[in-house]
């Protein structure tokens, strides 16, 4: 016979929770995808910074007056301004040393394009075009 005080969970009680955990689930994995993703975009950001931040020690340099080839060796001294780029990225420096504009690609493209779309870049202004980050540096 049953006893009246038996202890335990009911088969609804556990279907609702399970439920519960699914619903969760459902709307936490593709922000957790849309964020990773979002990543790739924050370390072609970052490499853009380093470049630019290696220019400005370069351009400390008196002797320094012509717009340095992008290399992708630390330390190395082979007359290339040499930035370790994160994962597969590749970076590029054009202009003239009075408007420089650098340009790191990001070679995984798993940046979203909604981001993308909403940071991109103008004459003037830094952003994205493409799958290519656009950091712009002026002499002014």
């Amino acid at each position: 016979m049953f006893k009246k005080n038996q202890k335990g969970f009911t088969l609804i009680e556990l279907m609702i929770v399970i439920a519960i955990i699914g619903i969760l689930a459902a709307i936490a994995i593709p922000n957790f995808i849309e964020y990773r993703n979002k990543s790739y975009c924050s370390r072609a950001e970052s490499d853009a910074n380093s470049i630019a931040s290696s220019l400005a020690d370069y351009f400390a340099i008196p002797t320094h007056t012509a717009l340095p080839v992008l290399g992708t060796t630390p330390g190395a001294n082979d007359g290339k301004l040499n930035v370790a780029l994160s994962g597969t990225n590749t970076g590029t420096i054009s202009g003239t040393v009075d408007a420089i504009v650098i340009t790191v690609t990001d070679v995984s493209t798993r940046c979203p394009a909604k981001y993308r779309q909403a940071m991109a870049a103008t004459a003037t202004k830094d952003g994205w075009t493409g799958s290519q980050h656009v950091k712009y540096m002026n002499a002014n």
